[in-house]
């Protein structure tokens, strides 16, 4: 948006995800400014996560949303926004400092949802109490009336928003894009050396909705199958469980744990990839989600191996860019891996040839931006 000539302004918080804890170069006196690629970036005060706790999550998100609602009444007094666009993977709470220019300066919000709430904080967080997520139900209604447009990443959503009031007149469909820096990128970026073997690669966010127990229990069916090594790149709050799954049963000669790595050792990483594997648990609310991994593995041109439902899996079927089973049947998954292994390079390539076919047609980032300027222009 910065390089179409718009003039770009991000209110987020200090970076404390998945650690935790602030990241080391930033905190209350430390750049809470910033200049990225002409951006500007204004970082608000907030809590950290700390273990990801139920208290400190709270406090988290609302020490944000509080904080945050502050900085953006002082930025609306000497900025007239056009338009504001709320960028929500989880949680809702960030709504707010949107909420509070609307309310004032009749500025329009344009309301990118990822993630559907209260199903989300039920399932990905246990949070069971009815209490609670009848709260959040008003909460989401009230920011789905104050929205100007609604836009969705995945279509099974509209169903579930609209199920909360009549909302299908701002719907819109917009999905995600992978970053340049992924499908143009450098595949000499300096990464670790990885194991030797049929490379079956997990990247991004590994948390509790990318079922990494059906994950782990995969690995252990094909134990024995020496060649077939797993490798992951990422972080999140599964990351414990995985550590102790491998340990315990011995897979350290399968599985190898990368740890975070920036965007940019993303296309070095993908390249040395045999398959991409993108996982989501058995539930209602992710048999409706895209996860935002797939475009990214498309645009690398890269077969996949997913265990999900819905959508997602939809996608991959109609691309013939990769190989499915529902999501949780591991025992599938394994069976899957193991077949993908015996296929020869040049049946491969082909596999991820129509990956990136599919991208370029459907997810490419600059037809996406495109789509986002016409949107908040009309």
């Amino acid at each position: 948006m910065q390089n179409r000539g718009h003039d770009v302004t991000v209110l987020t918080g200090l970076p404390n995800y998945p650690e935790g804890e602030i990241f080391e170069g930033y905190g209350i006196f430390k750049n809470r400014k910033q200049v990225i690629n002409g951006v500007k970036i204004i970082r608000s005060i907030l809590l950290p996560r700390g273990k990801g706790s139920g208290i400190r999550l709270f406090a988290n998100y609302y020490s944000f949303a509080f904080f945050a609602s502050i900085k953006a009444f002082f930025l609306g007094l000497n900025n007239r926004f056009d338009a504001v666009i709320v960028h929500e993977p989880s949680p809702i709470t960030q709504y707010y400092p949107a909420l509070l220019i609307n309310k004032i300066w009749k500025t329009p919000v344009y309301f990118w949802v990822m993630d559907l709430w209260p199903e989300s904080l039920s399932i990905a967080g246990g949070v069971k109490n009815k209490f609670v997520l009848n709260y959040y139900t008003n909460v989401i209604k009230k920011f789905y009336e104050n929205a100007e447009k609604i836009l969705i990443t995945s279509k099974g959503f509209r169903g579930a928003i609209n199920e909360k009031g009549n909302f299908d007149d701002k719907i819109v469909y917009f999905p995600n894009w992978a970053e340049d820096a992924i499908s143009e990128g450098n595949k000499n970026f300096p990464i670790p050396e990885l194991p030797e073997g049929f490379k079956v690669m997990f990247a991004g966010n590994i948390g509790e909705a990318q079922d990494l127990d059906s994950i782990m229990k995969a690995a252990l069916e094909l134990k024995d199958k020496k060649h077939i090594q797993f490798i992951l790149v990422g972080d999140g709050r599964k990351m414990p469980f995985v550590k102790d799954f491998v340990d315990h049963n011995n897979l350290n000669d399968t599985i190898s744990i990368m740890g975070r790595f920036p965007v940019e050792a993303m296309s070095s990483f993908f390249d040395k990839a045999d398959v991409m594997l993108v996982t989501l648990k058995d539930d209602p609310i992710f048999n409706l989600t895209v996860p935002a991994k797939l475009q990214a593995y498309m645009s690398a041109s890269k077969p996949i191996v997913a265990m999900l439902n819905g959508e997602g899996s939809e996608n991959i079927i109609d691309a013939e860019c990769g190989f499915t089973v529902p999501a949780g049947d591991y025992v599938g998954l394994s069976e899957t891996i193991l077949k993908a292994s015996s296929l020869s390079a040049d049946e491969l390539r082909v596999v991820g040839e129509n990956s990136r076919a599919y991208y370029e047609r459907y997810f490419k980032m600059s037809a996406c931006i495109s789509n986002l300027e016409s949107i908040i222009s009309k």
